[in-house]
């Protein structure tokens, strides 16, 4: 329905027509509501009709779409039951409190499916029952009646109020006790208000009775009927012919609702012909009604009626009033006031939200019902037209529905990585002038989609392990990121084939679910792998899984662990073979070669020979870089004939690793006869015994020297009572003659300068080789050819007697030393 303005009526017929095509076009809303009926002063659950019946639906479709009850007003007089789609009073109803006077009571709402959307109008008549009784606005009367008036003369009467409509209104007035001289009488005018009047039925004689009272019934046409009952006092009175006359039977006022108080909405006049006292006239309300007893005040004396408070266009469109003008004998006369208040732009527009959804999926379709609302305006008119818009919004609009009905909807896809949450501001602004507005703000959250594969921080790792690792050490880490959030961004990673018809990968490497720590789980050999590569895969919790693929290269470190291996001479013959040097052979002469592998890499395989011990140390020499064996010196007869040679090979690795090489020389005159005579062995056998003496005597300049050292460190603390680092020179003077049989042996070469470094606690010390005290050795000490003036300035290793610079000093053990 729509309310027209009285001077607008082509407006009003064309809204009409409008919001008739809009309700026709809605293709899910039946045309005709669906209409019941039920009697007011219903218990709460009462039933008022199958619903879902009514409309073709199962209870199931009820539930499933989302069915609720929405009226204008928002109250919730009903409540739908979804499990078998009956529609139930929510509480009592009383049809005076609902439509009060009004012939029909019907109560309009609408039964709303959310998904898909689709309405059914619904209309409940409240029936009437007897359940007031006619109540009187004063409980005692009183008429002052002229003893000179008529019979049938009549004095109009308040009548009783029924808020019961039909049947169940005032049908009858009477008076009891019934006397002779009044008569009630009440009939219909003005289509449905009773006019009570009181009739003379006599002529009154004040000497006879002054004064009579009786009660004034009326009686409803309820079964069982109701009734109200009111005194009427008669006070008879002398000579007063004449009663007021009102100048209209009805005024009529306008009054903006927003008029102040006190603001004169109108005047009613009366006259009396009679003089004097009986022509003074005071006005006064004689109908008090439940909405103008508290909004309206008369004034007695001019009939000027002014508003008591502000009024509400609202709460009551019009007042209906009656005025009574009495004169000072007694006589009254009534009027009808009829106050229409004239609406202003006072109230600004309702939203009410049906339903919200939030929060939605970043995948959600264009076209997604987000929100359902109407909105509303009390007002009337153009006060009450309303326009809705969303403010600056490009992802979501407004979309009209069924009358006041717009439902929020997207309108583009959404994306949660770029905007997690949208803050929708929805105006609703009427017509009036100035326009009220009202907002309602949406908060609409984006739920995560797994949209959003894990991406690795590298495009590959290269990560490094030492071989000879410890079970389950850690080598390193993979990361990702997910732009999702929650399960879809919660990572697991797994190692994988880096093709699906590859083996599975290598079981020494694991990857940490969780974290993604890599780590290899066993001791790796640098010698059997130098480098793993495996494919890790980082896979997300969403559903379904989105996963990324790096590789992860491990390379193997290696470490010094293999020591060298001698290929040449082999070591495995018992007795050794023996290398034939012919007695003529000169310096440098290449007598056997050495040849090692070591199965290390790099520095770790870098290997160097040295002559560790030797029968003639002076005769021979290996070149530390080749492995090869000179001559360092022309054979003599003085040599033995049999020379054992044992070669150090050892690496470059931290700590170094080395091996030794045993192998022995013939020194023959003549190569015709390789075997050795029966004597040989016997001097075989007195080489042997030279070497046992050669270590006794070296055993005993071991002691002899620690001894010597041991005085003169004590010698020097006790000189300068301050004790000194653990380094003591000593001049060759001081060793000459304890070294001098050894020496003399050949096993130690000429005078040198020797530097013991003890430390305490040690369970060896380091025996080292410095630069000669005398100024130079003759040049056949230290090479096989003779030494210019140039090569002056190098020493001869004690042990090799390879040169060497002044500036490095050779090292040898304890160890060594005495084995020497």
């Amino acid at each position: 329905e729509t309310e027209t303005v009285p001077d607008q009526p082509d407006m009003a017929i064309a809204r009409q027509v409008l919001c008739l095509s809009a309700f026709l076009s809605l293709p899910h809303t039946h045309s005709q509501p669906l209409r019941y009926s039920v009697a007011e002063e219903g218990e709460s659950g009462s039933v008022v009709g199958n619903v879902a019946e009514d409309a073709g639906l199962a209870p199931a479709q009820l539930s499933a779409r989302r069915a609720r009850l929405a009226s204008e007003d928002g109250r919730q007089l009903f409540r739908l039951e979804l499990g078998t789609g009956r529609l139930v009073l929510a509480e009592r109803l009383d049809r005076e409190e609902l439509c009060g006077q009004a012939a029909t009571c019907t109560l309009p709402f609408e039964l709303v499916l959310a998904n898909p959307l689709q309405f059914f109008r619904v209309e409940v008549a409240v029936e009437d029952i007897n359940d007031h009784a006619p109540v009187f606005p004063k409980e005692q009367v009183t008429f002052k009646i002229p003893e000179t008036s008529d019979p049938g003369s009549r004095f109009p009467l308040v009548g009783a109020q029924d808020q019961d409509i039909g049947s169940n209104s005032i049908q009858a007035y009477s008076i009891s006790p019934e006397n002779e001289y009044f008569s009630v009488n009440f009939e219909i005018r003005n289509g449905d208000k009773y006019y009570v009047e009181l009739v003379l039925e006599k002529p009154l004689d004040r000497e006879e009775q002054a004064e009579m009272g009786f009660n004034l019934i009326a009686m409803d046409g309820g079964s069982p009927p109701r009734s109200g009952t009111m005194e009427i006092h008669i006070v008879v009175l002398d000579v007063n012919d004449n009663s007021p006359v009102f100048t209209q039977r009805a005024y009529v006022g306008k009054v903006f609702e927003n008029a102040p108080e006190g603001f004169v909405v109108l005047r009613v006049v009366a006259t009396d012909l009679d003089a004097g006292p009986n022509g003074d006239i005071s006005y006064q309300f004689s109908q008090t009604m439940s909405q103008s007893d508290s909004a309206f005040v008369i004034d007695p004396v001019n009939g000027e009626i002014k508003l008591k408070k502000p009024l509400d266009f609202e709460a009551a469109e019009k007042y209906e009033l009656s005025v009574r003008a009495t004169d000072g004998g007694g006589l009254s006369a009534l009027c009808k006031v009829l106050v229409e208040v004239v609406d202003v732009n006072d109230n600004a527009p309702e939203l009410v939200v049906s339903t919200f959804s939030s929060p939605i999926p970043e995948n959600a379709l264009p076209g997604t019902v987000v929100a359902l609302f109407n909105v509303k305006d009390r007002d009337s008119g153009t006060n009450g037209k309303i326009s809705c818009a969303l403010e600056d919004q490009l992802s979501f609009s407004l979309r009209p529905t069924y009358k006041n009905y717009y439902e929020l909807v997207t309108v583009s896809t959404l994306d949660r990585e770029e905007t997690a949450r949208y803050i929708l501001i929805v105006t609703a602004a009427d017509a009036g002038s100035p326009p009220l507005t009202a907002t309602q703000t949406f908060t609409v959250d984006i739920s995560d989609v797994n949209d959003n594969a894990p991406v690795f921080n590298q495009t590959s790792y290269t990560m490094y392990v030492r071989e000879n690792n410890v079970p389950t050490v850690l080598v390193g880490a993979v990361s990702t990121a997910d732009a999702d959030v929650g399960p879809n961004a919660k990572v697991t990673y797994s190692l994988v084939p880096a093709h699906p018809t590859e083996q599975p990968p290598c079981s020494c490497i694991s990857v940490n679910s969780e974290n993604g720590d890599v780590f290899v789980l066993r001791p790796l050999d640098y010698e059997q792998v130098k480098q793993i590569e495996v494919l890790v895969r980082a896979s997300d919790a969403g559903s379904p899984a989105l996963s990324a693929n790096v590789t992860v290269r491990l390379l193997v470190v290696d470490e010094n662990d293999n020591a060298p291996l001698v290929l040449y001479p082999s070591q495995d013959s018992s007795p050794p073979s023996s290398e034939l040097v012919p007695m003529s052979a000169e310096a440098g002469y290449l007598v056997t070669k050495v040849v090692a592998v070591d199965a290390d890499s790099g520095q770790n395989s870098w290997l160097s020979y040295h002559l560790l011990r030797a029968t003639d140390p002076g005769l021979f020499v290996v070149a530390a870089q080749s492995g090869e064996v000179r001559l360092r010196r022309v054979v003599t007869e003085r040599d033995a004939v049999k020379q054992k040679l044992v070669v150090l090979v050892r690496d470059n690795g931290q700590p170094p690793l080395s091996a030794t090489a045993s192998l022995s020389a013939l020194l023959l005159s003549d190569f015709s006869d390789v075997h050795l005579p029966q004597n040989s062995l016997a001097t075989e056998d007195e080489g042997d015994s030279l070497t046992m003496y050669l270590i006794i005597s070296l055993v005993f300049v071991s002691l002899l020297f620690l001894a010597s050292m041991a005085a003169f460190v004590a010698h020097k603390v006790c000189k300068r009572k301050e004790p000194k680092g653990g380094h003591v020179l000593y001049d060759a003077s001081i060793l000459q003659s304890g070294l001098a049989d050894a020496a003399a042996a050949g096993t130690l070469p000429h005078p040198y300068c020797y530097e013991i470094s003890l430390t305490t606690g040690s369970g060896n010390s380091e025996f080292k080789f410095l630069k000669p005290i005398l100024p130079s050795l003759p040049p056949q000490l230290c090479t096989t050819g003779g030494a210019t003036d140039d090569e002056q300035d190098f020493t001869c290793d004690p042990i090799t007697m390879e040169h060497v610079e002044p500036a490095h000093s050779g090292t040898l053990s304890a160890e060594q030393f005495n084995s020497l």
